[in-house]
């Protein structure tokens, strides 16, 4: 046996300078200003100031095209910031080919908080240093000025562009502050003047940097989703889409999760485009968060984006074909809501402003007081037996414009919990449940009547049950994806006609208002749309599911949609076919990614392997819900072969799902989880590889794939080259992180996280104080450059030389 290495050594004892370990360090900052912002909600609030984090950073970066960029790439970033989305753009390009890198970068940075100039200082200057080692040149114009009246001054022609500075941009790199602009501000005046009505300050910026970009010019931004829809975005929108063709949409399904340490409560998007272009595909991808490289993908027509004619120019964000269909069935309706002769208004008590009129237990006269919290799976249950909830509110007059006649009204929420996955809930008012001559409605309810009065009956109960089903929520959260259901929005969306509201009305009782409930009742009355109704079964599935990965316990990293369909694919389970039909097919990850597709309409991008392996299967397994290789337990870890199977003990549960034996089935099943977990964890302890470090200490790695070479690189290989050298880390492709004596890593200057991009073997040769950093390859031949510099970057603080080191057997 003989080891081959690719030995590379730098004497100087540090990495150098590199686009990762900038954006590292950058990362590092942003916490500590973010502590600081947060410190300082005030501030936050004025400014709207929210850091990127770098893997959001590097994301939007890794979407600019520029294939052929200029000589000089003029790059535009308002609300700068740290300088995070600079430097990611800069990082983007240096990684590029060289042929496709500008000869230099020039950075034009607005950012108005003075508290970010030496951080900006500084994240330029290293920007500047890092293009130097890559042959290319970076200068920049920091403005600590208001952008919004800066670019007005541009557009407007009393700046006159003079240079690089303001000459047109080829780029435009965004995280615009999110803050509401009132009406009578100076900013909302600036913007009247040159045609731009906008209601908050991140479209504001966007707009401004659209207008400052050169024709084939790009933009990438990261806001809030709520300019897809409502009023006060229609101008922004129609903008964006006369100007602007969209290349490439992202969205994070979870509200929290882009800027998680800042407590946003969003539903972020990610928009790449090009000024003036003609339209063209676009391809849309979501995932559950930044650190979610699980993205499901889908190419579009730009019709599909925005419906043409459409006077509202509603931007929908459809991923996959099962939305598609659902789509097709509502643009098969041609009512407004105005249409049937029904209004939406917002409800007319605001709580603080009537809290003296407000009371917890109604007496005569008084009308019945509705908050969100009377609302309970489509009806109103008044009263509440609580102390802490207004039942009634006092009646001053007949002419009382707090209050309406008593009659059936339909309510919708305002506002959706964060866990909530539904945006709109209807709850129908029944006046034979309170005898009142009046009723009160909370703001944060919309309230459907007719000309401030109740409605017909039935059609109240068809209108609750329309907009109750799965089907009108899915369509709904194409264009509507943050928390608020604005009046606006249903004023929007398109309805079946008075009479077959009322037939479906008809058929509604006390229990028929729950969503699932409906859709078959839906699908009899108005045939039209059976086939979106249909479409509405994977999602139907998939919240089953997810609500069965929770009674197992599943934590809730893996509570999402990529979890469900990867539970479901275990099961080979359709989502038509009955729970009883469940199955326990072997499979591998691709075959499993082409199911989803097939049966569910999921297209992920081919890189999700590795994240559903990683962040799925691997908990799967140890919770023991399925098994690796039961075919062959003695297949390497690390396998393209590998296959997976759900343990016989959750399919003979799974079977039972929603029957009466599912409580007590579910119950046996948790209680034996930990013996069977204790099992399997000998059942793989008996497969391991036995490793003895050099000072004696035992370690036990998987069996098969490249650890039997990492057991001879620590057995021969570091005896021979590395003598008396000092083991730090040792991984294992089957458990990350096996050995890792972190504390002694960090005595040489390096602090490192076990679960971060860390080498096979790390040594410390003491004689010559090396850190020698071993890679077993056993496919992909010596560490390329790439991987070089990502190491590099790991171990850049390190005191000592480092040298890397590839390692494979030849026979």
């Amino acid at each position: 046996m003989h080891i081959q290495s690719d030995l590379e050594h730098n004497a100087s004892g540090r990495g150098q300078s590199s686009v990762e370990s900038l954006l590292e360090q950058l990362d590092s900052e942003r916490l500590a200003v973010s502590d600081t912002l947060g410190a300082n909600q005030r501030r936050r609030a004025a400014l709207g100031q929210y850091v990127t984090p770098a893997v959001v950073a590097e994301f939007m970066a890794s979407m600019l095209d520029v294939a052929a960029p200029p000589t000089e790439l003029r790059i535009l970033d308002a609300g700068s910031g740290a300088g995070m989305l600079t430097a990611a753009a800069v990082a983007e390009f240096c990684s590029r080919p060289e042929n496709k890198r500008p000869s230099s970068i020039h950075v034009t940075a607005w950012e108005i908080d003075e508290f970010f100039e030496p951080l900006l200082d500084h994240t330029f200057q290293r920007c500047r240093g890092i293009c130097r080692e890559h042959g290319m040149r970076f200068t920049w114009d920091l403005r600590l000025e208001d952008f919004i009246s800066s670019a007005a001054d541009i557009i407007g022609g009393n700046a006159l562009p003079t240079g690089a500075a303001t000459a047109p941009f080829h780029v435009a790199i965004l995280n615009p502050p999110y803050r509401k602009l009132k009406g009578s501000s100076a900013e909302r005046t600036r913007l009247n003047g040159l045609g731009m009505g906008t209601s908050n300050m991140y479209s504001a910026f966007v707009w401004l940097a659209l207008e400052l970009l050169q024709v084939g010019g790009e933009i990438v931004a990261i806001t809030p989703r709520s300019f897809m829809n409502g009023t006060y975005f229609r101008d922004f929108r129609r903008a964006l889409i006369r100007q602007l063709s969209f290349r490439r949409i992202h969205i994070y399904d979870a509200r929290d999760a882009a800027f998680s340490t800042d407590g946003v409560l969003q539903e972020n998007v990610v928009f790449h485009g090009v000024r003036g272009v003609k339209p063209g595909l676009v391809r849309v991808t979501t995932s559950y968060g930044p650190h979610d490289t699980g993205l499901t993908e889908r190419v579009i027509e730009r019709s599909e984006l925005v419906i043409p004619n459409d006077k509202q120019f509603l931007m929908r964000v459809v991923p996959d074909e099962n939305g598609a269909r659902i789509t097709r069935g509502i643009q098969r309706l041609y009512n407004r809501i105005s249409d049937l002769g029904i209004s939406v208004s917002t409800g007319r008590v605001v709580g603080f402003r009537a809290k003296e009129r407000l009371r917890t237990h109604a007496k005569s006269g008084d009308a019945p007081m509705i908050l969100p919290r009377h609302c309970r799976n489509g009806f109103v249950v008044w009263p509440q037996q609580d102390e802490n909830i207004p039942n009634a509110l006092s009646v001053s007059s007949p002419d009382d414009d707090l209050v309406l006649p008593s009659g059936w009204y339909v309510l919708v929420n305002r506002f959706s919990a964060k866990e909530d996955r539904r945006r709109i809930v209807a709850s129908l008012f029944d006046p034979g449940n309170a005898d009142a001559p009046y009723v009160a409605f909370d703001n944060k309810l919309n309230v459907l009547h007719s000309n401030n009065a109740g409605l017909p009956e039935m059609l109240a109960k068809g209108l609750a049950a329309f907009l109750n089903s799965t089907v009108v929520d899915s369509y709904f959260r194409q264009f509507s994806g943050h928390t608020q259901v604005n009046a606006g929005d249903l004023r929007t969306l398109r309805f079946p006609d008075a009479e077959a509201l009322a037939r479906l009305g008809r058929k509604v009782d006390g229990n028929s208002l729950v969503p699932h409930a409906i859709d078959n009742l839906l699908s009899q009355e108005i045939p039209t749309m059976t086939d979106s109704i249909q479409a509405t079964a994977p999602e139907k599935r998939i919240e089953e599911t997810i609500a069965m990965l929770k009674s197992f316990g599943v934590q809730a990293g893996q509570i999402n949609e990529r979890s469900a369909l990867t539970f479901l694919a275990l099961l080979g389970l359709g989502p038509d076919q009955p729970w009883a039909d469940s199955d326990s097919p072997l499979r591998g990850v691709t075959e499993m990614m082409g199911w989803m597709r097939e049966q569910y309409g999921k297209s992920y991008a081919p890189n999700t392997r590795e994240t559903i392996r990683r962040f799925t299967l691997h908990q799967f397994i140890g919770m023991g819900l399925a098994s690796l290789n039961p075919d062959d337990p003695n297949r390497p870890v690390n396998s393209p072969n590998n296959v997976y199977q759900v343990h016989q003990s959750v399919l003979d549960l799974v079977r039972h799902y929603g029957s009466e034996q599912w409580e007590s089935r579910l119950t046996a099943f948790l209680d034996g989880l930990e013996t069977r977990d204790q099992l399997s964890q000998r059942e793989r302890d008996m497969e391991m590889i036995p490793v003895t470090l050099p000072d004696g200490t035992e370690l036990s790695l998987t069996a098969g794939g490249q650890n039997v070479l990492v057991k001879d690189i620590i057995e021969q290989f570091a005896q021979r080259f590395v003598p008396g050298g000092h083991v730090i880390y040792v991984g294992d492709a089957g458990a990350s992180g096996r050995h890792f004596d972190s504390d002694y890593l960090a005595s040489l200057g390096v602090i490192a996280d076990e679960a971060g991009p860390m080498p096979d073997i790390v040594l410390h040769h003491v004689e010559k104080d090396w850190l020698v950093i071993v890679e077993a390859v056993t496919s992909h031949g010596p560490v390329n450059q790439l991987r070089r510099n990502q190491l590099e970057s790991l171990f850049s603080g390190s005191r000592c030389g480092l040298v890397t080191i590839g390692a494979n057997h030849w026979c």
